[in-house]
């Protein structure tokens, strides 16, 4: 029996802009969320920088807030797959999250880091496509706090000039955001916004931190997602890449799209513009790329200043671009060699 479709029927995501009208509304013009932290000390910090919701929002509470704007409107119970950052608090978090929005269940809590979105909405979609589910909920949340910051900074991952420019030359690093975001997945919906037409999952192992520099796991990812929705990667319009603003990451992702061709292919990173919301990150640009397919609209890779021979793509940096997308691509990479691809066709 040939696997069931899987369509992407709502989205939610509440980042440093508010929700996700306004960061359609800003954040792919390009303007950056990115201001000195307030919610916590960065002295003697190599950086101030972070894009940040105001104040010091519960996570459980803007978790459940995404969910409630996707919840199925018959109110049946759905299963829910939850990423968020990892630490000693994780089961309490899902079973407050699970009572406070009638989950069946206590969810499966993915902790991957940068991937750990994308590995549940591949989960979710494997269960619908095999017939082990109706629907799911996928929701993830990453809110800036002073122990992953302060570790960044350690690692001199975090950029100096409070602006993340993803493939530009003279970039340097990534900035952390807060992300938070919820999707729901069906089998049927006579309206939905999107098909989730193919993803995929690779592993490298290449290093504990560093991507493999060939790009060769990032492509194997990227593959499996094409062929899985029985497509060629030249029906690809539009890509919104993992981009995280540093150097080795940048040119790593670039060599996985020569290697697929896909460098001809308009790109752009809207952590240039949200920042990296860690576990949340995979989820908040899934939104992001069903937006972008939704408007025609092609969201600007912001903070660029020039080129860099070792990041040669298609990137969006005059101004959002507008164009018809049939099919968009959404990658990520994570710390350990771990990549994700999700590949999204116009409903």
């Amino acid at each position: 029996m040939a696997d069931r479709p899987v369509l992407l029927t709502a989205v939610a995501a509440r980042t440093a802009f508010g929700d996700h009208t306004a960061l359609l509304a800003r954040g792919f013009a390009g303007v950056p969320a990115f201001t000195p932290v307030t919610r916590f000390s960065t002295a003697g910090r190599r950086t101030e920088h972070a894009a940040t919701l105001p104040g010091s929002p519960s996570l459980v509470d803007e978790l459940v807030r995404v969910l409630e704007q996707v919840y199925p409107a018959d109110g049946a119970q759905v299963p829910l797959l939850l990423a968020a950052h990892a630490d000693a608090g994780n089961r309490a978090l899902a079973e407050e999250v699970a009572a406070r929005t009638g989950s069946p269940e206590v969810p499966r809590v993915y902790t991957g880091a940068c991937v750990a979105a994308t590995s549940a909405v591949a989960d979710a979609a494997t269960m619908i496509a095999t017939g082990r589910a109706e629907r799911v909920l996928v929701a993830a949340g990453y809110l800036v706090e002073p122990s992953t910051f302060a570790l960044f900074d350690a690692g001199r991952a975090l950029s100096r000039d409070g602006r993340v420019r993803p493939f530009s030359a003279g970039r340097q690093g990534m900035l952390l955001g807060d992300g938070v975001a919820a999707v729901l997945l069906e089998a049927e919906n006579p309206r939905p916004l999107a098909r989730l037409a193919g993803w995929a999952r690779s592993g490298d192992a290449y290093h504990v931190c560093k991507p493999r520099p060939d790009g060769t796991g990032l492509a194997r990812a990227i593959q499996g997602a094409v062929d899985r929705a029985g497509l060629s990667t030249s029906d690809i319009d539009y890509i919104n890449a993992n981009g995280t603003g540093t150097g080795f990451n940048d040119a790593a992702e670039v060599a996985a799209l020569r290697l697929v061709g896909l460098d001809r292919v308009p790109v752009s990173s809207t952590k240039s513009v949200h920042g990296h919301a860690l576990e949340a990150s995979g989820l908040v640009e899934l939104v992001v790329t069903a937006l972008a397919m939704r408007t025609g609209t092609l969201p600007v890779n912001s903070g660029f200043l020039g080129a860099d021979p070792e990041c040669a793509v298609e990137l969006v940096v005059d101004g959002p671009r507008q164009v018809s997308v049939g099919h968009a691509l959404t990658v990520n990479s994570a710390f350990g060699g771990a990549n994700t691809a999700l590949l999204l066709e116009a409903a």
